[in-house]
């Protein structure tokens, strides 16, 4: 927050200042002249706004616009050095992780195995930098926050987990300020699935949707609702955690034994089914799915299920129609029911690690806000 008295010279220059970095922040590079039109400023104002943006090495100069007659104009655009993020998906025995900045470029995804003891969060998220940096060629010290994707339940402070069975040497408590501690950084820890939804609503399955469910199938099993463009997280951030369900008495005949969800629908159980996934494997497959998509629709009705994770993104769009088959009331060999209920069903339409998709989007956004906030103008 400024200090500046609010309607001094001072206060205006920041204000002014601000309002520039943020339309070079949505719209790209822009010359004086087209800062001055966007921004409802006269020219010399918006000459004097990008002078100090320059020398608060905020911005430079990126190329030039021919204007025609006289000489051609230069266009100036956000430094991405400045400022930089990175996001990562920590898992039981794997990290993933991409460096993040301004202007949202494409940088290299790492991904590597986690040591066998002797972890700590600090640990991973250093290595996750350090591996993330040196693929993407920028210098660590650039990094001020990290994004990440964690398998758990995480409360509204960000600093208490629970249902932490794949985070081998991580506490319950305290997880989050023992990275900013040792690493001094922002730090933000977010369900995995949770993000993979952030991404599936900008640019995937879910972006034509006033609300969608996202099942996530993979290791174990997770859920992320979106309503109408927010996330569900719960009381306690453990909404979703539908691995933990017991079996309805259909899942009998499917996979004797089976006690949750996790037994039904987990990457154990379902391994056999994708080791050769012909239309008999997809059909068995959705004859499973459909019971945990069952309590979601009961719960919540929405007017979409995307079906995410690894299993979801092998069954691809043939196992969410046999879904949708099954929920219309169409029987398979093994379980036969009715339902009331008729969401539209789509395979994720996420290309590449989701989770870290919507890491990166969260990151942009806050190393934005970060660029704007931190202006101070003399």
């Amino acid at each position: 927050m400024t200090d500046v008295a609010p309607g001094t010279p001072s206060w205006l220059r920041e204000h002014n200042d601000r309002a520039a970095l943020g339309l070079l922040l949505e719209h790209g590079s822009l010359t004086r002249n087209r800062l001055g039109e966007l921004s409802g400023l006269s020219k010399p104002t918006a000459a004097q706004m990008v002078a100090r943006l320059e020398r608060a090495g905020l911005i430079e100069p990126v190329g030039e616009v021919s204007g025609g007659r006289g000489p051609n104009a230069i266009s100036y655009g956000v430094r991405a050095d400045r400022l930089r993020g990175v996001a990562i998906d920590i898992r039981d025995r794997r990290i993933a992780a991409t460096v993040v900045d301004a202007l949202d470029h494409d940088h290299p995804i790492v991904e590597f195995a986690t040591a066998d003891r002797d972890r700590t969060p600090e640990g991973d998220v250093r290595a996750a930098i350090d591996a993330a940096c040196s693929a993407a060629e920028v210098d660590p010290s650039t990094v001020a926050i990290v994004w990440v994707g964690v398998q758990a339940a995480i409360s509204a402070d960000g600093d208490s987990l629970s249902f932490t069975d794949t985070l081998p040497g991580w506490p319950e408590l305290g997880a989050r300020r023992r990275i900013e501690d040792a690493l001094r950084l922002e730090v933000y820890l977010d369900n995995d699935v949770n993000l993979a939804a952030i991404a599936e609503r900008a640019v995937g399955a879910g972006r034509d949707a006033a609300s969608f469910a996202l099942l996530w199938l993979g290791d174990g099993l997770g859920l992320a609702v979106d309503l109408g463009g927010t996330l569900h997280r719960g009381a306690a951030g453990g909404a979703g955690e539908i691995g933990y369900l017991p079996v309805p008495r259909a899942a009998d005949g499917l996979v004797p034994g089976a006690e949750d969800l996790t037994d039904l629908l987990g990457g154990e159980a379902v391994a056999p089914l994708l080791a050769n996934l012909d239309d008999a494997a997809l059909a068995a497959l959705a004859d499973r799915v459909v019971l945990g998509v069952i309590p979601v629709l009961a719960v919540l009705d929405p007017e979409l299920v995307v079906l995410g994770g690894p299993t979801g993104s092998a069954g691809g769009p043939r196992l969410a129609e046999l879904v949708a088959e099954r929920l219309a009331g169409i029987h398979s060999r093994r379980l036969e029911h009715t339902s009331r209920w008729h969401p539209t069903v789509r395979a994720s339409g996420i290309t590449g690690p989701s989770v870290l998709g919507g890491a990166r989007r969260m990151l942009v956004g806050r190393i934005h806000d970060r660029l704007v906030a931190d202006i101070r103008t003399p």
